[in-house]
């Protein structure tokens, strides 16, 4: 079975095929560094996580590029409401970008560009667009990019030029010859970052940082472009006015876009209150719960997180551990049935909510072995802990996972392992009002007991 992605230009799903065999080539954009990471970054960053893990699965030579927007309109308000220079404020939040990866479990992009490593990149790519006359310079400084002369514009985002050119949200702005018309170049005012440019003093519009970066990355014309759903228009629609305007060939093969997220079935904003920051999520859950849910759900639906949604994630993801748990699977090999099944559904554009349906299949096919030492339990386990890997999950200690604890509830693990001796003391000297109430004081604070002819062990709920 061939591998199909949906195209969001062709609106259809399609077979994968790279430019150049076995090489895929994919840009991402990625994160404006002005704040910490939110939800809606940790799905776009783990969704091409598990793209590009599952490309390099099935041979692929990927080189993945996601960018750093580290100069734009929110950085430089943002750092003078703070009263720190933008180099201060991009570099910390940088930093907590990388840090928060990490929790998560990310693999780091090939190649990670800067919009500020690549001015003059920029500048050229903006004297093209002059040259080859899609851009002009206006009365005030400004360069802007002419939307009238590209004449597929807005078939990225399904979107006419006349109904947007008719629409009251168009921001009108005297400079410009068009008010669909975007900025290139933006001249320096003062107290603001600045270049030496063709046009004066300035510093470029947002959109053409990501042109430029993608083209002199990966070449004029690459496999894949990603991003959230949110940038598809105006941001990726003129991405490919001006990359195709620069160099007068196709930008991109096939464009992915990752789903929102709502939060309890509301468009998540800092307005209603109701947005949240990786850091905060993961005071509260542990971070492969956290990817468990995002990849729960395939990736072009939306997501909407709750704490329900959320628990429900840990508990399923707690099933899946505590099937592996006192089975030695280490040089085992998976099962070819399971595995064809799997790479099936994940060449159906990346399903991950079926793949991880299928996981469940195996997890109930291991309970149900007697004998966790059969060769058929041992398959299982290996083939949950192979196929978990490639979406990046499964790979803790199955006792440090059940028995870690999201937050710090007071009872560590040598409290707990205590009153379970005490308990089991207690049984074993009859006095089972004791155990009982040992086992009820567990409980109440989310300590699950189970008890075996081997033993008992406990995991938190």
């Amino acid at each position: 079975m061939a591998l199909k992605i949906y195209n969001t230009l062709s609106r259809t799903k399609q077979d994968f095929v790279p430019i150049e065999p076995g090489k895929v080539k994919i840009y991402v954009c990625g994160i404006t560094v002005y704040d910490y990471c939110h939800l809606g970054h940790a799905r776009m960053l783990l969704v091409f996580d598990m793209v590009t893990r599952y490309l390099r699965l099935r041979g692929y030579d990927v080189t993945y590029v996601r960018n750093i927007t580290d100069i734009d309109d929110k950085i430089i308000a943002r750092a003078n409401e703070n009263g720190e220079s933008i180099q201060a404020l991009t570099s910390r939040f940088i930093d907590a970008m990388i840090e928060d990866e990490q929790a998560l479990g990310i693999i780091r992009p090939d190649i990670e560009p800067r919009a500020t490593e690549y001015m003059d990149q920029i500048i050229k790519m903006i004297k093209a667009l002059e040259n080859n006359g899609y851009g002009y310079a206006a009365k005030n400084g400004d360069v802007f990019f002419d939307v009238s002369k590209y004449e597929e514009y807005g078939n990225l985002s399904g979107k006419h030029i006349d109904d947007l050119r008719a629409g009251e949200r168009v921001d009108i702005q005297e400079a410009k010859d068009d008010p669909l018309d975007f900025a290139l170049w933006k001249n320096a005012k003062p107290d603001e970052p600045n270049w030496e440019s063709p046009w004066g003093k300035g510093r470029p519009g947002w959109h053409i940082e990501c042109s430029a970066m993608s083209v002199n990355t990966l070449g004029e014309t690459f496999d894949i472009h990603g991003g959230g759903q949110d940038l598809q228009f105006p941001h990726h629609e003129n991405e490919i006015a001006q990359s195709c305007g620069a160099t007068g060939k196709p930008f991109v093969n096939l464009w992915m876009h990752n789903g929102f997220v709502r939060v309890d079935d509301e468009k998540m904003s800092k307005s209603l209150g109701n947005f949240f920051t990786v850091r905060e999520i993961l005071k509260k859950y542990q971070a492969e719960v956290v990817r468990f849910f995002i990849l729960s759900s395939h990736y072009r639906s939306p997501l909407n997180y709750s704490d329900a949604n959320l628990n429900e994630a840990k508990s399923a993801l707690t099933r899946l551990y505590a099937s592996l748990r006192n089975i030695d699977a280490e040089n085992c090999k998976y099962l070819d049935d399971y595995a064809q099944r799997f790479l099936d559904v994940m060449d159906d554009d990346f399903n991950t909510r079926e793949a991880i349906t299928l996981l469940h299949e195996i997890t109930h096919e291991l309970n149900k072995e007697q004998d966790k030492a059969s060769e058929r339990a041992k398959g299982l386990a290996a083939t949950l802990r192979y196929l978990g890997g490639i979406l990046g999950l499964l790979q803790d200690n199955p006792e440090a996972f059940l028995t870690k604890g999201d937050v710090d509830d007071g009872l560590s693990a040598e409290i707990i392992n205590d009153l379970i001796k005490e308990r089991t003391s207690a049984k074993l000297n009859k006095d089972y009002a004791r155990a009982d109430e040992i086992r009820e004081q567990l409980t109440q604070q989310g300590i699950v007991i189970e008890d075996s002819a081997t033993g008992t062990v406990w995991r938190r709920s």
